[in-house]
């Protein structure tokens, strides 16, 4: 098998051993791996609901393994060359179930991967568990993690919480199953028995990826990373050994539309243009002598011309009398210090906000 250039690392399909196809792939090439491999679920004959129907849960070949040996040889295989590909601040999600995906995790420490986070991805709508010997499984497992302890990975923190409503996004996910029209059929039956939702690879690449960042899925299935890939922005290679499953994929690709390019981007606060709180003065957003309030007023602080704020025992910046009227040692005064405009108190951080939207 030749190798695969850099300059055709752009939105393609490869049919065939997804360690055969990353070994051809150039080292360190790759910003981002989300793997959904085989979970080995070690299903013991039919499950039938209550009703006598027929469930139709996953016993695909490609799903069976004869020991767990041999399903570490293989994990240890694709995580090696998965390894291999990854930039070296790249990071890797990988997705299982309580059947494969703690053996998983030894594994990609063993390898040197320096794990981040396990997220809960908690479906609201799981299949019941129809012999009632044991809780529904009403969950899978996501490990986060980077090539190396010393790995300088994309975390778009910004990007998470507005996701989230302004809140810190948490590492439990309260995500649908992937059904109804979202669903894939081929031949009226659905394409692909482990099919994942949208959602949850939005997020996924939402949070660890910026457009133009190529990655990589190397158990393709039906293409839903790609799918959201190329939807965001991002370039993508899939691997998949099943050449059905890679002509639905296909199809399905090329109906993907685009987000804007001007709509992908959450600023970093980090990255942002500095704004002196002298600028709000200079503009007008702020006069000398407004009174400035902590969200309970319990302290004031009255703006001054220069820029600085004054209290009744402290003169400084917005920062540094916010920290001596809580004596604290610090103080964000973009946020601790408030106007009051029609009775209600605002943060200060909003006309610091149109400052820079003005800016850009």
């Amino acid at each position: 098998m030749g190798n695969i250039s850099k300059s055709n690392l752009q939105n393609q399909i490869l049919i065939g051993n997804c360690v055969e196809q990353m070994n051809a792939l150039p080292a360190k090439s790759i910003d981002v791996i989300f793997a959904d491999p085989p979970y080995n679920l070690q299903l013991e004959g039919e499950l039938f609901r209550p009703n006598n129907s027929r469930v139709d849960g996953v016993d695909d070949a490609w799903d069976q393994f004869e020991s767990f040996a041999a399903y570490d040889e293989f994990s240890r295989a694709w995580l090696k060359a998965a390894h291999r590909v990854l930039k070296d601040n790249g990071s890797l999600w990988v997705i299982g179930s309580y059947h494969n995906i703690f053996r998983i995790g030894t594994i990609l420490q063993d390898l040197g991967y320096w794990m981040l986070n396990d997220v809960v991805w908690r479906k609201t709508n799981p299949m019941p568990n129809f012999r009632g010997k044991r809780f529904t499984n009403a969950h899978e497992t996501m490990i986060w993690c980077a090539k190396s302890k010393d790995s300088k990975y994309t975390f778009n923190y910004e990007a998470m919480k507005a996701l989230n409503d302004d809140v810190q996004m948490r590492s439990d996910w309260l995500i649908p199953i992937c059904n109804g029209g979202e669903r894939i059929k081929d031949k009226g039956k659905k394409a692909h028995p482990t099919q994942k939702p949208e959602a949850l690879l939005h997020r996924v690449l939402m949070s660890s990826t910026n457009p133009g960042d190529l990655v990589l899925d190397p158990f393709f299935g039906t293409g839903t990373t790609g799918a959201v890939a190329a939807k965001l922005g991002r370039r993508y290679i899939g691997i998949e050994r099943d050449e059905t499953y890679a002509r639905v994929a296909k199809e399905r690709l090329a109906h993907v539309v685009p987000v804007d390019e001007d709509l992908l981007r959450t600023p970093s606060k980090r990255t942002e243009p500095r704004i002196p709180f002298g600028w709000l003065i200079e503009r007008g957003l702020l006069e000398p002598g407004t009174v400035l309030f902590d969200t309970r007023k319990r302290h004031r602080a009255k703006v001054r011309a220069d820029g600085s704020v004054i209290s009744a025992e402290h003169r400084g910046s917005i920062h540094a009398v916010g920290a001596a009227v809580q004596n604290a040692p610090s103080c964000n005064g973009w946020t601790f210090w408030h106007i009051e405009t029609k009775g209600t108190l605002v943060p200060i951080d909003v006309l610091r906000q149109k400052v820079r939207a003005e800016l850009h």
